[in-house]
């Protein structure tokens, strides 16, 4: 049984800032920290030149990342990757099935389905042929880390209920409609969110600002 994890996540890269020294740009990227675990960076937003940036104004240095998580082949979750791996080729990029053609890093790995990555850290596995989740199992329950959703929340949430009871979400939530979230414990939507008044409005306890220099730590 997978031991429940402490979880940091830092949004690098979104098309609002929460921290005013930063840049906004159309497009996402997340570091996410888990206690006892490799650093992982989440999708690499749409230009490596501003995601790198962010980053050093963060003060996080990318040799410091340990691996990358891909979850679609759109250019806004792609286009910083060709940028990061030009400083920090020594990792294990893991990529949908739809996304080929990863050049100069240590190792590519295909995700095909429910996956492991590392204990108490899984990926959804490419839902509805287009887009793969992570998730990590913390304290609190499973959160889920989306690009866009692109998939069906009912699907999204669905499959990461198989590693525990799902208690937020945060990343790009698409055209989900609010009520697809209920239940849910926290709820931050970046990039890519239709519907974000609407969430605000109904779910007000459980939602989070997002914006790029945000962090979140469960």
């Amino acid at each position: 049984m997978a031991e429940n994890k402490q979880l940091k996540v830092t949004i690098l890269y979104d098309n609002t800032v929460y921290d005013k020294d930063l840049q906004a740009n159309w497009g996402f990227s997340a570091l996410i920290e888990v206690e006892k675990a490799p650093k992982i960076l989440f999708d690499t937003g749409g230009s490596g030149e501003i995601l790198l940036n962010n980053m050093k104004k963060l003060g996080v240095d990318p040799t410091t990342i340990d691996e990358v998580f891909i979850s679609h082949n759109h250019y806004d979750h792609v286009g910083g990757l060709s940028g990061f791996l030009s400083k920090n080729p020594d990792v294990t990029v893991y990529v949908p099935p739809s996304f080929r053609g990863v050049k100069n890093a240590k190792e590519v790995i295909t995700i095909k389905g429910l996956t492991e990555i590392h204990e108490g850290i899984y990926s959804t596995g490419e839902l509805e042929g287009i887009e793969q989740s992570l998730c990590v199992k913390t304290e609190k329950g499973i959160i889920v880390i989306a690009g866009c959703s692109h998939p069906k929340m009912e699907n999204i949430l669905k499959t990461a209920s198989t590693f525990g009871d799902v208690y937020g979400i945060i990343g790009g939530l698409h055209g989900t409609p609010a009520e697809s979230l209920k239940g849910l414990k926290l709820i931050c939507a970046t990039h890519c969110t239709q519907h974000k008044e609407d969430i605000k409005k109904l779910f007000p306890e459980a939602y989070i600002e997002g914006g790029a220099g945000k962090v979140i730590e469960i």
